[in-house]
């Protein structure tokens, strides 16, 4: 591991942990600088084609999902972890189905889910470009019923 500060390729590691998602998060030392941080090391698994409406076909991108996240999530009180979480969640998600292709449709339906539970302003911005909730009267209805759920 290369060193962000100096470019030195000599680091040593102080510490390390691990996380639900799988992942290997390590502290490390630069030995020429001297200078911290952190790296974070994830399994690269083989994920499935998105087959989209018009029956293209695309592979996932974690980015894109998160730029989509970021998006919904813009000026809200959500962390940029939970983003990051909720990306690992779908992309693990996708991994664990073991399949060749699966309907993007299922991307956004975990999507949705999981900021619905999260945050329920993001979850309307990012309904209303899932679900192309192109009008007002389609965006009450789904506040409507998000409300309903509600109670």
């Amino acid at each position: 591991m290369h060193c962000p500060y100096c470019h030195n390729p000599k680091t040593n590691v102080i510490d390390t942990s691990h996380d639900a998602r799988g992942g290997t998060r390590r502290r490390r030392v630069c030995d020429n600088c001297g200078q911290r941080f952190s790296s974070y090391e994830r399994p690269v698994l083989a994920t499935p084609l998105l087959v989209k409406q018009d029956n293209t076909r695309e592979e996932f991108s974690r980015e894109k999902l998160m730029g989509g996240l970021r998006i919904a999530c813009a000026k809200r009180p959500v962390a940029a972890a939970d983003i990051e979480r909720i990306a690992g969640e779908v992309e693990a998600e996708l991994q664990q189905l073991g399949k060749a292709e699966v309907s993007s449709k299922f991307v956004g339906d975990s999507v949705i889910e999981k900021l619905k539970e999260l945050d329920e302003v993001a979850y309307i911005r990012y309904v209303t470009v899932y679900m192309n909730l192109d009008d007002l009267e389609a965006i009450r209805k789904e506040i409507d019923r998000l409300r309903a759920t509600k109670t």
